[in-house]
């Protein structure tokens, strides 16, 4: 039997995700807020804003209707910029399968409350853990698309959700695996767009490959000290959703929040970063929410309030630099 499945996201990565799991044998609908855009995918085949190279296979069928989208969808995937989860789900949720479960592509921490994508979706849709998952690892979406291969993490805290989840999307060039880690997944996932930001600044000022080795080593490192004050498991960090995701951020020019840096790096004020940026960046959103974060749980996130001091007080970051260069000497941990 045909495994159905609903795509909350008409933007690159929920566009080539829905491929992902049509290609691994699922009837997909997919969702976007305009139905011009809807009518557009499913008449040229190709989503003409997002990944217009891509031709779509045939089990991916587009919509604007949410209640259509849902209809007796075995799995949710939700694709939408993660500070807009909430707003969404709300009126989602009514229309969902009462055992349907809700997969978590986001890659953020909710700004006010600092909760985590799969804790939204467990308040919102008043869902068990037992229906919710989330996917991160290295998954720049342009390359995707492209069906270059590819690994990620499916978590959930049932073991046999993951791999059911693992089932529905794995192919020939995607390959997932499972956890039940879902809190280091997703911090992961999360932290890491600050940790790009960062190191695009430093790129942005033309610093070198010394410096972007530092920044992304330092950046794991805070991202586990977090992970183990919220009861993570260490070694997710030096997997796929951890280090092998920083990694790709951190070094791709189809990283968004990469580019996003390198423009403030350059000069360019947030204001005008934003103004060319086509696409979500979500660490300009969650640096402060992963902040917010690293304070309630008393965890020294240094790299991180120097990214917030440059995108959101406007520090310039030749005195970040400096600032975070003369902290005080202490060991390597």
């Amino acid at each position: 039997m045909t495994v159905r499945c609903a795509v909350y996201g008409t933007g690159s990565w929920g566009t080539a995700f829905a491929m992902v799991l049509a290609d691994a044998g699922c009837e997909v609908a997919l969702w976007g807020r305009r139905p011009a855009l809807a009518a557009a995918i499913n008449a040229e085949r190709r989503n003409p804003e997002y990944l217009p190279d891509l031709e779509l296979p045939a089990a991916v069928t587009a919509t604007a209707d949410p209640a259509e989208a849902a209809a007796d969808a075995e799995f949710v995937v939700l694709c939408v910029p993660s500070q807009t989860l909430r707003a969404n789900l709300a009126d989602w949720a009514p229309l969902l399968r009462p055992d349907a479960v809700l997969v978590s592509l986001m890659k953020g921490v909710e700004l006010g409350t600092a909760k985590l994508m799969s804790e939204v979706i467990e308040e919102v849709a008043k869902a068990g853990p037992e229906r919710v998952a989330v996917l991160s690892g290295p998954n720049l979406a342009p390359e995707i698309a492209a069906r270059q291969p590819a690994a990620a993490v499916v978590a959930s805290r049932d073991e046999a959700v993951a791999r059911r989840f693992q089932a529905a999307c794995h192919t020939g060039y995607f390959r997932p695996y499972t956890n039940t880690d879902v809190v280091g997944v997703e911090l992961g996932g999360a932290v890491k767009n600050v940790i790009g930001l960062a190191v695009g600044i430093a790129d942005g000022m033309g610093l070198g490959d010394n410096t972007k080795a530092s920044l992304i080593t330092r950046g794991l490192a805070e991202t586990t000290r977090l992970g183990l004050a919220m009861g993570a498991d260490p070694h997710t960090f030096a997997g796929l959703a951890g280090m092998g995701d920083l990694v790709a951020t951190c070094s791709s020019p189809l990283s968004r929040n990469h580019t996003f840096g390198m423009n403030l790096g350059r000069g360019m004020t947030l204001a005008e970063t934003i103004a060319v940026t086509s696409q979500t960046a979500e660490g300009v959103k969650s640096c402060e929410s992963v902040a917010d974060l690293a304070r309630r749980h008393g965890v020294d996130m240094p790299l991180t309030d120097t990214v917030v001091d440059i995108v959101h007080n406007g520090k310039p970051p030749v005195v970040a630099v400096q600032e975070l260069m003369s902290r005080s000497a202490k060991p390597e941990r």
